[in-house]
């Protein structure tokens, strides 16, 4: 019986240029995943649509990639990818992080649908790892015990991308819900009486100020704040 032949990975990727005259890489395949992502939403990125935006056979995409979740994963990648582009540590530790933190929110939020698609996922790949080695060696370089420098990691990168998922929530809506949203805090909220609600209409004015806009850098100073804390106890 004769062995099939394994066809190395390199061998399976397309050098022809496509019927718009790129030649695919994987790359150009996320960064037009991400912008199917932004005009779709996850029910727009199929591999046959992926293929149409690219002038390519859908096929094309599995020589690049095992299936559509692994694409899914090279685009979590990419976000982080993009968060940390051209980072430089400053020696503190907690501006370290608060950049870093508001670096990987930014990230999603200027990708909302990949997002929602992407957040909550552990890749394992090259740029996720690098960017967790890099907040690990942070925490570690400014005296935690490895035991507190993993529970503050946790709470850091979760409440990153939790908030991540939320307020890119907000901005994938259809702009008349969005827009429909803010004004609840200002046309109701603001006109509830003190008589029933005294709380609410005490606070009103703060509230239509505050709550359109993410809460995340506060809750981020909140965790880094309770961090430094810890240390110097």
């Amino acid at each position: 019986m004769t062995t099939k032949r394994v066809v190395p990975e390199t061998a399976r990727r397309r050098r022809r240029p496509t019927k718009q005259g790129q030649v695919l890489t994987h790359r150009l395949i996320v960064e037009t995943a991400l912008r199917m992502l932004r005009e779709h939403g996850a029910a727009g990125l199929t591999a046959r649509r992926l293929g149409l935006a690219l002038g390519a056979d859908a096929s094309t995409v599995y020589r690049y990639f095992r299936g559509m979740d692994d694409l899914v994963l090279a685009i979590a990648d990419e976000v982080f990818a993009n968060a940390m582009a051209d980072w430089r540590p400053t020696g503190h530790w907690r501006a370290d992080l608060r950049d870093l933190g508001l670096r990987i929110h930014h990230a999603y939020l200027a990708h909302p649908q990949a997002a929602l698609l992407t957040a909550s996922r552990v890749t394992g790949r090259p740029n996720e790892v690098a960017s967790d080695e890099t907040i690990l060696g942070i925490l570690r370089g400014a005296g935690f015990a490895d035991a507190d420098a993993v529970r503050i990691y946790h709470a850091f990168i979760d409440q990153s991308l939790a908030f991540a998922i939320l307020d890119a929530a907000t901005l994938a809506l259809p702009a008349p819900a969005r827009e429909a949203d803010e004004e609840v805090w200002r046309d109701t909220y603001a006109r509830l009486p003190a008589r029933t609600h005294p709380n609410i209409a005490a606070t009103a004015p703060l509230l239509v100020a505050r709550m359109n806009n993410s809460a995340y850098p506060t809750a981020l100073d909140m965790l880094l704040s309770s961090a430094s804390a810890q240390l110097t106890t």
